[in-house]
């Protein structure tokens, strides 16, 4: 064996996401977190006898999302010179993703990192087998070894939320979504809660577009936001289509993963940019120790989700005031308080009370002033 073992790619076909009523319905994915089981600690690997597998949503080539997870593998890659990486793109939300991680462990994979939720897809694969260490982005199940990370992004959404707040004149924002999930409810009531911090007119319509990676599909429902006079745009998908039709349109825009100013650099606002390298080097280096358990782990503001530095025409006045309540958040503060209503006028969260990151994890409804959702 080499000492700089490269990635080997395992499959190269590239298949469509399936529609939310089969992805949720099929792989879980609401399910709240839980243990099911007592983990124990897995054996210690000598690096150059170790193969760890990555199975991602999209390509690696998409600009976004499965681009920053793909960071974190090169990471690995460097801390680990003799370590074995395989990977697979665009892996599908249905039985096939099953296949793909059996493969994995049929290829001799000691650790398996999915990149997105693959609920009991993945799940029926970790249960048969339990000398593999598991673990999945945006999941929501441990058991005895299979564990779960996520970003804290809904942080960031509300710091670019108070931006949004102060630069609209239209006092409507939209958001391009991918499906009426957690993760996507999370960002759009983190943008519009930040948003009437600042600016309590403002309301937000959103569209669900049913993938993650279609640009055509973006750009189209960029436009109609646009059209229906939403001057900042904003959503939770792995390319800059819908940027590019802010700069068209002569209004502003906030992205996701990472910077994407390239593509609209007038338009630019800022990004929630996502960091996996600190965290697969540790859970990699952990699986070889033979200390790693399974567990929930959040990615925490500064460590792993941010947002980008702002763009050449976001006014200081507002940089400075967005940031101030950045630093609050490092400092401790959750702006996530108390009264907030769902979108049908109901209190959900009374006054006093603050939203804890695992319950923001599980949001399954829209705030007062979001349409389009639900």
């Amino acid at each position: 064996m080499t000492t700089h073992a490269p990635n080997r790619r395992l499959l190269t076909s590239r298949r469509h996401m399936l529609g939310l009523a089969a992805g949720a319905a099929s792989s879980g994915l609401l399910r709240p977190p839980g243990l099911r089981a007592h983990p124990r600690l897995l054996p210690p690997i000598a690096e150059a006898d170790a193969l760890v597998a990555f199975g991602h949503t999209s390509p690696i080539t998409d600009g976004g999302w499965t681009m920053m997870h793909n960071q974190g593998v090169e990471a690995v890659r460097r801390a680990f010179p003799n370590l074995r990486t395989i990977y697979v793109e665009s892996v599908p939300y249905s039985a096939d993703a099953t296949r793909i991680f059996r493969q994995f462990v049929a290829e001799g994979a000691q650790m398996v990192i999915a990149t997105s939720n693959y609920g009991d897809f993945i799940r029926d694969v970790s249960d048969r087998a339990p000398d593999v260490a598991f673990t999945e982005c945006d999941g929501h199940a441990v058991s005895g070894n299979l564990g779960w990370y996520y970003i804290t992004h809904w942080y960031a959404s509300y710091i670019i939320g108070i931006a949004a707040g102060l630069m609209t004149r239209t006092n409507k924002i939209g958001f391009i979504g991918s499906f009426p999930i957690p993760s996507v409810y999370a960002g759009t009531n983190a943008v519009l809660l930040g948003a009437r911090s600042v600016n309590p007119a403002v309301t937000m319509q959103a569209i669900s577009i049913n993938a993650w990676f279609d640009p055509q599909a973006a750009t189209q429902a960029g436009t109609a936001l646009a059209e229906n006079g939403c001057d900042f745009l904003c959503g939770i998908m792995d390319e800059p289509a819908y940027l590019r039709v802010a700069e068209q349109r002569g209004i502003k825009a906030a992205m996701w993963n990472t910077d994407m100013r390239q593509y609209g650099p007038e338009a630019y606002v800022s990004s929630v940019t996502l960091d996996f390298r600190d965290y697969y080097v540790s859970q990699v280096r952990a699986r070889l120790a033979g200390t790693w358990q399974p567990q929930g782990h959040f990615l925490t503001l500064g460590h792993g989700v941010d947002r980008d530095p702002w763009g050449r025409t976001v006014p200081p006045e507002v940089a400075a005031q967005a940031d101030a309540m950045r630093t609050r958040i490092m400092a401790g503060y959750n702006p996530f308080r108390g009264p907030i209503r769902d979108a049908a006028g109901r209190l959900r969260v009374p006054a006093g009370e603050v939203m804890e990151d695992a319950r923001i994890y599980q949001w399954d409804w829209a705030v007062e002033g979001v349409t389009g959702l639900d």
